[in-house]
């Protein structure tokens, strides 16, 4: 048996605009996650985190690569296991209020999952619906209402609630708290971590809030235009950045603590992300980087391991 709950090797998802141009969303990315870890992704909007999680649980097909889970090659699967792979790999969506069918109620939106797979009925699928509704910090009688009568933060618990239904194994948060108040993003994070220890859970944390999924993640992937760039210890990344664009991004973040204020300078990086349909040669970060050089235009730089744990794909290194 693999270490690795999810091994992604070379993976693409390629999309078709028009009859020439291709946009390349995700471009070649391997990685992996170990049993009851977290691995965090970060990168601007448009780098391809998204498109990366959907491709990973079966929403998208891959382009080319290979998407591993426990050690099985998901492309090679049959109905039946692909029905059982379905089941252990669950998605938490970004926006709560799309992702609920407004004309569903509550408590039939949370056994979605658990009536798909048949896994029970009557009392007992009644029963698992509150014990979920309880374990996401919502009551029993929620689950006769519809989601129009709940705040964002209450939507997303129940988004949540829908995903541990059916007891997956590994979960892709999709950026699960980017469209809530500040107030409310703690305690959705605080849920998922103590749900994560109770039930052994593995998750991929999409987000661009650097400082929360510091917070809640054991490494840390950084993408760039449908390629990743740095992967490292939360630790090590936010101590020993390598790549330029993952300094960009940590210069970013707000300074909290009043004696640290003015002690890193802010990187300011020129110009917009290329567009995806016209990608610049080599690598696709030189037209902003302030440290390219000419090998930088032109060719791709290889993902390698710099020190232990700590990858990184970048011509300076």
């Amino acid at each position: 048996m693999s270490e690795y709950v999810l091994e992604v090797q070379e993976v693409k998802k390629h999309f078709k605009m028009g009859a020439r141009k291709t946009v390349k969303s995700v471009d070649g990315i391997s990685f992996a996650i170990r049993k009851g870890e977290t691995l965090g992704l970060v990168g601007e909007s448009g780098s391809g985190k998204s498109t990366l999680g959907r491709t990973i649980v079966g929403l998208y097909e891959t382009t080319s690569g290979n998407v591993l889970f426990n050690g099985e090659n998901t492309s090679n699967l049959n109905g039946k296991e692909k029905k059982e792979l379905s089941r252990q790999m669950q998605m938490i969506f970004q926006d709560p209020t799309a992702s609920l069918n407004p004309r569903m109620k509550v408590g039939d939106i949370i056994a979605e999952g658990i009536d798909a797979y048949k896994l029970l009925r009557g009392k007992e699928r009644k029963e698992r619906v509150i014990e979920l509704l309880e374990k996401v910090g919502l009551h029993a009688d929620h689950a006769k209402r519809f989601p129009h009568e709940f705040s964002g933060g209450q939507r997303q618990r129940i988004g949540i609630a829908r995903a541990l239904a059916v007891n997956p194994s590994f979960i892709v948060a999709d950026e699960p708290i980017s469209a809530l108040d500040v107030s409310i993003q703690a305690q959705v994070i605080n849920l998922l971590e103590d749900l994560q220890k109770e039930q052994e859970l593995t998750y991929l944390f999409i987000a661009h809030d650097l400082a929360m999924v510091k917070h809640i993640s054991d490494r840390i992937g950084v993408m760039y235009m449908g390629k990743l760039v740095e992967l490292t210890t939360s630790e090590t990344l936010f101590q020993d950045p390598l790549h330029p664009y993952t300094h960009a991004l940590l210069s970013a973040i707000p300074v909290t603590e009043p004696k640290l204020r003015g002690t890193r300078e802010r990187i300011m990086l020129s110009g917009d992300p290329p567009s995806p349909l016209n990608p610049p040669t080599g690598c696709p970060f030189r037209t902003r980087c302030p440290n390219a050089i000419e090998k930088c235009g032109e060719e791709m730089p290889k993902w390698k391991e710099i020190k232990e744990e700590h990858w990184v794909a970048c011509h300076l290194f």
